[in-house]
């Protein structure tokens, strides 16, 4: 029995006996309120098909009450093993029709329900990507089998009920105990796929706008829980959707292929976002009650741009099989930084927050044992669920912004319209791209694709050079190298940028744009040039590669990295000190007194906040055991310093104060952060706001000195959801074996924590400083590996085997631990576990060669 997997080649098939489907679906969600488990789901599924032919339709629901084929009645018993639903003796012509009860989620899967405290209303949304619709409604469940879908919702009368078509006016009637009921019935889809399918329910707040471009107007709104309402930034949120729309259908020379563009954003969500077609749904946590910085703004943009990218790339014209996963996320990432730096937003520097924050996520899942091509070979749904992963994502959008620089960026666009115009409503695979690419560009581009997408790992690129007695190049040579591992060197087009000392810092007075391939490039373009301060290789950043520097290059960015005035350089320059930190080449000791020169002078405030954090686990995981304690408190001195020294009321100010509160371990500063959240010696112009509380209390969790009673106490302040996640965080982060063994049953033991407050309580419970607490969780941990993927599904699942693996206590009987488990149990779990419990190891591993190169300076 496949239980709940499917195929690649059981898909192919399916798809080579069926064809022209349709849905209608009827959704009865009258009771979601009343806490009723279950709902009510029919399906009325039609389909043409070879007569004679068996296949089969998924369902993941409570009971099955009826199912029809053809007019026949089928025994639910004898056709349905819990995820499929047997189809023998197809004619040409089919209807399906099952009745159903399908089970209201708390895992974020499927119809998820949350209960808001502010207001004790019940909110409903759908999350289906990847193959979660059959939680709610019978399917053929694989992304090439599209159709129109017509839907009808019952539920309260005054709920706000959307879906992907536009809202109709709802039929009201009345229940069976006099309650005011309504039906929606929508109509149909134009044909799309299953997993982008939705529907959102609830008394959410509504606000209404509408986008008029050449090609029509388009009604608009963004959905919220009434609690959030004041804190929703309508003005910001439409204006750069209006600017994404204005943008895409100019330059993908396709109309926006929907009737309308809803934003909902909703509780408890795994995700930060997911694409359903005319009805994204976005994790409320976008919603910022409180001072919020110019980078987490931007980073909400750019959440919206890359949904809106989808409407085109992956909703009208979606991937056959998720085997192009990659190529569906990798050009949303790319469109939606491109589309920041392209249209009349206000976050020019995408380009700079992209390098200091995706591309980092990228290296380092690209150097994990479980790397893989960024077109992989996704056999089936469980290869899929474990690659919405770095790869998928970052270096994909790097490889695409490579592909730009290499056949131009007006010919990428070319190609583009060509693709959406032959493909709408359509289902392709990367080849489909590549050949209008080829066309208009006139490239061959088999050799390119083979290296950079079906290949994996990183290349690492260094300047090799002669100076004569002038101090100009003889000689200048780019080498290329790659991991034993992945041996493959790809071809690259990048920039090299010289940079020198000047009255107006350091900067770059000549840059060479060239191609390189193979493990040595000569460049005679530079022979001549006088030996800068700085050599920069990938300037620009236009190619994927970790660079290293030579050692005047590295003297000057370790003395004057602050003095870089161009804010990309600066983040190409960062990521290469991070790169070797994490590779045993540069000491963790003189990476954090790097980000401590340099880190008040950075201007982009996504990398402050990611130089922050690199900082704290180069301290925590990279430094040597015997430099940590001068180390954490160098840094928490620093940080005091940063906070005092920032404009009042800046971001820099905020972002300071906030790595300070998580930086503490001294008992001043642990007095400091008590006075502040009792409102006392606070910098000017720190608002200690809701949020900001939040993290104080965490911190003073951490510290213990803020006890249970007192997390309570908060939680009178703030009663939605967020404030209940945060004070589960709090608890969990408290220093005491009954805290961590509280926290321990909620995240890993109990059955019915919710997605987020499990998550929450996940990130409270592993603390640094707690390490004698934590080191008996090692055993717990991998005893709970054997099955917690499958006991609390693939999400939740993923957070206990991420984010509570032992990496935080990188010591060498921690690795034995893990390394002795993965030799036994390798057989005997599922691959997504495995995966897990070895890109831990490789962290440990990694971070045991960094403290050696941290003891001997």
């Amino acid at each position: 029995m496949p239980g709940t997997n499917l195929t690649r080649d059981e898909a192919r098939t399916r798809a080579g006996l069926i064809s022209d489907v349709s849905y209608t679906i009827e959704l009865d969600l009258t009771t979601a309120a009343a806490g009723t488990p279950t709902f009510a789901s029919t399906t009325v599924l039609t389909f043409a098909a070879e007569a004679g032919a068996s296949t089969f339709a998924d369902l993941i629901a409570t009971s099955v009450r009826e199912v029809i084929l053809n007019g026949r009645t089928l025994d639910p018993d004898s056709v349905y093993d819990g995820a499929r639903i047997q189809l023998d003796g197809l004619a040409e012509s089919n209807e399906l029709r099952v009745v159903a009860d399908c089970t209201y989620s708390r895992t974020g899967e499927g119809l998820h329900r949350s209960v808001d405290p502010a207001d004790k209303e019940t909110y409903l949304y759908t999350q289906f990507e990847v193959p979660d619709a059959r939680r709610v409604f019978a399917t053929f469940e694989q992304p090439d089998l599209k159709a129109p879908f017509t839907f009808t919702i019952s539920a309260p009368a005054r709920w706000v009920v959307i879906s992907n078509s536009p809202t109709p006016e709802p039929t009201p009637y009345k229940g069976e105990n006099g309650e005011e009921l309504a039906t929606w019935s929508f109509a149909p889809t134009e044909p799309i796929s299953t997993y982008i399918t939705a529907v959102v329910a609830g008394p959410y707040h509504v606000v209404t706008d509408a986008y008029e471009g050449p090609n029509g107007t388009y009604p608009m709104s963004l959905l919220c829980r009434p609690s959030l309402a004041d804190s929703l930034d309508v003005e910001d949120l439409f204006e750069v959707t209006k600017q994404g729309f204005e943008l895409f259908e100019r330059a993908f020379g396709t109309p926006y292929p929907f009737h309308k563009y809803d934003q909902a954003f909703v509780p408890e969500y795994n995700m930060g976002a997911m694409e359903n077609a005319g009805c994204v749904t976005i994790r409320d946590e976008y919603i910022y009650r409180s001072r919020t910085t110019h980078a987490e703004l931007e980073s909400r943009a750019n959440t919206v741009l890359h949904e809106l990218a989808h409407m085109w790339f992956g909703d009208l014209v979606t991937m056959t099989w998720w085997d192009d996963l990659w190529l569906n996320e990798s050009f949303a990432e790319w469109a939606s930084h491109w589309a920041q730096a392209t249209a009349t937003t206000k976050y020019t520097n995408a380009w700079t927050t992209f390098c200091n924050a995706r591309k980092n996520w990228a290296y380092r899942q690209d150097q994990l044992p479980s790397t893989h091509p960024i077109a992989a070979d996704m056999v089936d749904f469980h290869a899929v669920e474990v690659n919405f992963d770095g790869i998928t994502y970052a270096k994909g959008a790097s490889a695409l912004r490579q592909l730009v620089a290499f056949v131009g960026e007006d010919t990428f666009i070319a190609a583009l319209k060509e693709y959406f115009a032959d493909h709408a409503f359509g289902n392709t695979e990367l080849a489909d791209l590549l050949k209008p690419l080829e066309k208009a560009s006139g490239r061959d581009l088999d050799d390119w694709t083979e290296r950079w997408l079906r290949t994996a790992g990183v290349n690492t690129l260094r300047a090799d050079f002669t100076v004569d007695e002038a101090g100009a190049f003889k000689t200048f040579a780019i080498e290329q190298t790659a991991a034993a591992a992945f041996p493959v060197l790809r071809p690259h087009r990048l920039a090299v940028g010289l940079y020198r000392k000047t009255d107006a810092g350091l900067v770059r007075t000549e840059r060479f744009e060239v191609d390189i391939d193979g493990p040595r490039t000569e460049l005679a373009e530079l022979v001549g040039a006088s030996q800068p301060d700085l050599v920069l290789l990938n300037d620009d950043d236009l190619t994927y590669a970790k660079i290293r520097l030579d050692e005047r290059s590295r003297a000057t960015l370790v003395d004057s990295i602050d003095q870089l005035s161009d804010s990309l350089a600066r983040a190409l320059a960062w990521g290469a000190a991070w790169d070797m930190t994490r590779d045993a080449e540069m000491p963790a000791s003189q990476y954090v007194g790097m980000v401590l020169r340099g880190i008040r002078a950075e201007t982009d405030l996504t990398g402050v906040r990611s130089l922050l954090g690199q900082a704290s686990s180069a301290i925590n995981s990279y430094s040597a055991p015997a430099n940590r304690a001068d180390l954490r408190a160098q840094y928490e001195q620093a940080l005091a310093e940063l906070v005092a020294g920032a404009e009042s009321g800046s971001d820099h100010q905020l972002a300071f104060a906030r790595a300070f509160i998580a930086g503490v371990f001294s008992a001043s500063g642990a007095d400091r952060l008590a006075a502040w959240l009792d409102g006392r010696e606070l910098p000017a112009g720190l608002v200690v706001d809701t949020d900001l509380r939040w993290t104080l209390i965490v911190a003073l969790a951490r510290l213990g000195r803020i006890d249970a009673d007192g997390i309570d106490d908060e939680l009178t302040r703030d009663t939605t959801i967020t404030g209940q996640e945060r004070a589960a965080q709090a608890r969990a982060a408290r220093p005491s074996a009954e805290a961590k063994a509280e926290a321990w049953r909620i995240a890993v033991e109990s059955g019915d924590t919710p997605n987020e407050t499990q998550f929450r309580t996940i990130l409270g419970f592993q603390q640094p400083g707690q390490e004698e607490l934590l080191r008996p969780y090692i055993d717990k941990y991998l005893t709970a590996a054997k099955d917690v993927y499958t006991r609390l599904g693939s999400s939740m699942g993923e957070n206990v085997l991420v984010y509570l693996s032992p990496r935080n206590l990188p010591e060498d009987s921690t690795l034995q631990a893990l390394t002795d488990w993965l030799d036994t149990e390798a057989e005997s779990v599922d691959a997504p576990t495995l995966r897990y419990v070895g890109e831990a190891r490789a962290d440990l591993l990694r971070a045991l060669d960094a403290q050696q190169r941290d003891a001997v300076g």
